[in-house]
């Protein structure tokens, strides 16, 4: 692809959209950022480099806009309603302008009969988007390592990681390692056109063994503490957090359960072209988050 074509990234603002956004600003190509409105995410996306668009998924003119020259645009939106509407202003415009490509971020649970009623909805997307005249490629990643950092408690010098994941197992990824994923597939989309790519990070662990590592990162104990599916559900709607969501993450607890999020692969490395962060290079990374608790640990 020459690199005078324009790139848009909608989720600019976010951790997968825009390590992808800076990616491409680093290699010299061109970037328009999708975000909701102007703050300093924003401005730093503009300082280096990117073309900024306010708009919502769910503004069919809005979105209208930013896709005008557009060559290849990376699709992602957040769990809450209205995905299958965004997704077909999305598509709709996108083929109106003359966009070749799409990355659409998809879930691993994804599936026509899924209990969540996000991942549900992201199978029926990615079928929106398999229908166009576009190359689409659907990613579909295990948990986010960043997950790990949402969800901790830091109580009298010692980490707690209290979810209803059982003894289930999956290969945390960070959001970096999706980023490169994100970047080389708008680069070069013909390859990949209709693939579904699940990414994973290096090793398969259940909470136990992440809480391990963890350990062992930091220098202090780490518990992993069980809790049942009706247990996380009443905190994480006595916290207030949105029905969608909150229905999302039980019904994902079971799927992880039963090992749907399970596995690795060399996706990561085979198209983001190195090695995905293993939880111990992650934590090192992101040591200051880890000494203080997150916005969603769940108290004892």
């Amino acid at each position: 692809m020459p690199k005078d074509e324009l790139f848009l990234i909608t989720g600019a603002t976010g951790k997968t959209g825009g390590g992808a956004a800076r990616l491409l600003l680093e290699q010299g190509r061109r970037v328009r950022a999708l975000v909701h409105r102007h703050d300093d995410r924003s401005d730093a996306l503009q300082h280096a480099g990117a073309e900024i668009a306010v708009a919502d998924l769910l503004d069919f003119d809005g979105i209208k806009t930013a896709v005008r020259g557009v060559s290849a645009a990376y699709f992602c939106y957040p769990i809450m309603p209205g995905l299958i509407d965004a997704t077909t202003f999305f598509t709709q415009a996108a083929l109106d302008a003359g966009v070749r490509s799409v990355v659409n971020m998809s879930q691993i649970s994804a599936h026509p009969e899924a209990g969540s009623h996000a991942a549900r909805d992201h199978w029926l997307s990615e079928r929106l988007l398999d229908r166009a005249d576009l190359m689409t490629t659907h990613l579909r990643p295990t948990f986010f390592a960043e997950w790990l950092k949402l969800w901790w408690e830091l109580r009298n010098g010692e980490g707690y990681l209290r979810l209803p994941f059982g003894l289930g197992r999956h290969a945390p990824i960070a959001a970096a390692d999706l980023s490169r994923v994100i970047a080389a597939i708008l680069i070069n989309p013909e390859p990949h056109d209709r693939a579904v790519y699940t990414l994973h990070g290096p090793a398969d662990m259940n909470h136990h063994e992440i809480a391990a590592v963890i350990a062992a990162t930091l220098g202090h104990p780490v518990h992993y503490e069980p809790l049942s599916v009706e247990t996380f559900t009443k905190a994480m709607l006595d916290r207030g957090m949105p029905e969608r969501r909150v229905q999302h993450f039980s019904q994902v607890a079971l799927d992880y359960r039963d090992g749907v999020f399970s596995g690795t692969n060399d996706n990561v490395q085979r198209i983001g072209g190195s090695s995905p962060h293993d939880v111990t290079q992650f934590v090192r990374d992101n040591e200051r988050d880890f000494r203080t608790s997150g916005p969603n640990f769940v108290p004892a």
